[in-house]
């Protein structure tokens, strides 16, 4: 039996589904595809910080609470994102939260983000309305 591989122009999603970018986050980021629920979309905003696509953060924040500017740090480099727990936020609901804790390095020196980040619907679409810092112990 032969091994295949995986061709070099296809790259993991940094979200850490089990799925190419282009397959995953990567048809939310070009707009061909809609976030379901609202932890798909807490994933796909997490991979747009990954791969530096500001204007899908932008389109993906709550009108009434987004920055009017989104400034990404070149040094800092997101690594792994782990999915703690979710309420609410399926197919079905119009509200939801997402806990996480994200990985990162900036500038060679290594750190987390633990958030409980809040959803909501805006025109049938999921959007991020804000966070609060989580409040699980590390582990």
């Amino acid at each position: 039996m032969t091994k295949r591989r995986r061709s070099p122009s296809v790259r993991p999603c940094p979200c850490g589904l089990p799925a190419s970018y282009e397959e995953c986050c990567g048809r939310l980021h070009r707009g061909r595809a809609q976030a379901v629920t609202a932890e798909q979309l807490m994933r796909s905003r997490y991979s747009a910080f990954a791969v530096g696509d500001v204007a899908y953060l932008h389109r993906s924040w709550h009108p009434g609470t987004r920055p009017s500017r989104i400034d990404l740090d070149p040094g800092t480099r997101w690594e792994a994102l782990e999915v703690l727990g979710a309420t609410g936020g399926s197919a079905f609901d119009t509200r939801g939260t997402v806990e996480f804790r994200a990985r990162y390095t900036e500038r060679g020196e290594p750190g987390h983000l633990h958030e409980i980040s809040s959803f909501v619907r805006v025109d049938g679409a999921w959007v991020y309305l804000n966070g609060r810092p989580g409040t699980r112990p590390a582990g």
